[in-house]
């Protein structure tokens, strides 16, 4: 039996959707931070993965409309609202994977971690980056774990459902809780 290298992948842990006062903050994000943590130090900064979320999609697109819609978020890839949470920093002894895409999943990540990968996925939002994240990966054939208290949804509701959806992509997509997975 081939033992699977495993990732973490810590989806998007910025000031944009940390800080209380940002319209697209979670209130789980204190909770799932701490989980996240827990999660780095038993996977090591190694074998972890910090991505970004940068609003640099071109607004000829449908994320012209996006932006329309989220005028607050429409500032340089540079603003503090991009930054990670100071609880984010030192969890990798990587760069940021930076994307201008809801979905982590691409050439980037899939060349940080192979493709025998088992990826745990943990962040924000769990109805927004970590769903389009966890789908694609499994598109591509990756095993995938996502670590439901490690998640922050936007509301309980939007990421029970979420996490609904996602638990019927088994087996390509697992779901656990961080006690679970520091526990196997």
């Amino acid at each position: 039996m081939t033992t699977r290298p495993t990732w973490l992948i810590v989806i998007d842990p910025q000031r944009i959707f940390a800080d209380p006062s940002s319209d697209w903050a979670s209130p789980f994000f204190p909770a799932a931070m701490e989980r996240i943590r827990s999660l780095a130090a038993h996977v090591g900064p190694e074998r972890t993965l910090v991505t970004r979320w940068l609003p640099t999609a071109d607004r000829s697109t449908a994320w012209g409309d996006y932006f329309a819609a989220w005028p607050f978020a429409d500032v340089p890839a540079d603003d503090p609202l991009y930054e990670l949470v100071d609880e984010a920093r030192g969890l990798s002894a990587h760069p940021s994977i930076d994307e201008p895409t809801f979905g982590k999943w691409g050439a980037q990540l899939a060349a940080a971690v192979g493709p025998d990968a088992h990826l745990l996925l943990a962040g924000v939002s769990t109805d927004c980056c970590v769903i389009t994240t966890a789908l694609a990966a499994a598109d591509a054939g990756m095993r995938a774990t996502v670590v439901r208290d490690a998640c922050a949804a936007s509301t309980a509701e939007n990421g029970q459902a979420a996490l609904h959806v996602m638990g019927l992509f088994g087996p390509q997509i697992a779901l656990a809780d961080a006690a679970e997975v520091i526990g196997s």
